[in-house]
């Protein structure tokens, strides 16, 4: 290949390895987030995949007709970028600093499609014999759809050989789950053991006994101030400790009571961390106090009986806060969290507990 040829390939082959590169990393984001919080529900497998069959199509496009695709990667580019600077000045904003910090995202698509015009530009202009061989005259196209698919493949051989391990006995009645330091029964299935989709926020456990009983209106704490700019209305520790949701449930753990009874409580971070488990037996984590990856002698897995597997609950609320305006949750592979107390995630949920 001379060097002018090469000059002139060369735009269409650093768009094509950006791509690729943009569709690969869609890949490991989709896998890691399919098995940690899709996996139970075929749709939601779908759903963590539609971000890499989206990009792996725009690819195959810019591929297959360059001038389309660069002119459509041009317009995405420059369209996402209006419409963050749009939002940002919405919410916050909008200052120098903060709108070059969002150009190299958006920009990126702009100059992969200045990339693939200049490459439709050479294929109108080039001349000679295409490949002798299949591969040769579709390697992009390989290269596009291989490295993603093998990556995928390769990042999803162990979560899928775990997941098949784990540990369900079935039992979702109350447990008592001991060592690492602590002893403690956790509450059974039921208005103790929140393990819908329908997860309340921080503040809603905690004000729950604020009059009127219930989570009507706690969302975003008193009087519906606690939101992302202010901690004011946000509910506090000593709220959390006197009003909590366990508080009200009964003896038995089957029902919630007008009045608080006293029997279960919220469960602290540190009780949490230490209390996560692999194939039945506790999986010796400690927590430092901070954010994070807890040390954990074996990797924890969503398993009874702390977990209920089939559920998408994959973290727990603890009763502690890191500040006024965030929490700590704990996830069963033993990382450690903060979320905004206002926040309500479905795959967010609790556990209440009761000294032994």
């Amino acid at each position: 290949m001379s060097t002018i040829s090469l000059k002139r390939r060369l735009p269409g082959y650093i768009a094509t390895g950006l791509c690729i590169l943009v569709t690969s990393l869609w890949t490991l984001w989709g896998v890691v987030e399919m098995f940690h919080e899709g996996w139970y529900r075929p749709f939601e497998w779908f759903f963590f995949l539609l971000p890499v069959l989206a990009s792996l199509a725009m690819t195959l496009v810019a591929l297959t007709w360059p001038w389309l695709g660069g002119w459509l990667l041009i317009a995405i580019g420059g369209a996402s970028y209006a419409l963050i600077l749009w939002r940002t000045a919405a919410k916050v904003g909008l200052t120098l600093g903060g709108a070059l910090s969002w150009f190299p995202v958006s920009g990126l698509f702009v100059g992969v499609g200045v990339l693939f015009l200049a490459e439709a530009r050479h294929r109108r202009e080039a001349t000679g014999p295409p490949g002798r061989h299949w591969w040769q005259r579709n390697l992009r196209y390989l290269l596009a759809i291989g490295i993603p698919l093998l990556l995928g493949i390769g990042l999803s051989i162990e979560p899928a050989i775990r997941i098949r391990g784990r540990v369900d006995d079935g039992y979702r009645g109350q447990r008592l789950i001991e060592g690492n330091g602590v002893t403690l029964i956790w509450a059974p299935a039921g208005p103790g053991w929140m393990t819908s989709t329908s997860s309340p926020s921080w503040n809603e456990i905690a004000l729950y006994g604020v009059p009127p009983v219930g989570f009507e209106g706690k969302r975003y704490g008193r009087d519906g101030q606690c939101n992302k700019d202010t901690a004011a209305g946000c509910a506090t520790p000593a709220e959390m400790q006197r009003y909590n949701i366990c508080r009200y449930l009964s003896e038995d753990g089957s029902r919630l009571l007008a009045e608080p009874q006293g029997f279960w409580r919220m469960p602290t971070a540190n009780e949490l961390v230490r209390s996560l488990v692999r194939h039945g037996e506790n999986a010796g984590c400690t927590w430092s106090g901070q954010v994070g990856q807890a040390p954990c002698q074996v990797r924890p897995d969503k398993e009874t009986p702390l977990w209920d597997p089939k559920a998408p609950v994959i973290y727990y609320w603890s009763a502690e806060e890191r500040d006024a305006r965030s929490a700590y949750k704990v996830a069963y592979n033993g990382g450690v969290e903060a979320l905004l107390k206002f926040t309500g995630l479905g795959s967010c949920g609790y556990r209440c507990v009761r000294d032994r």
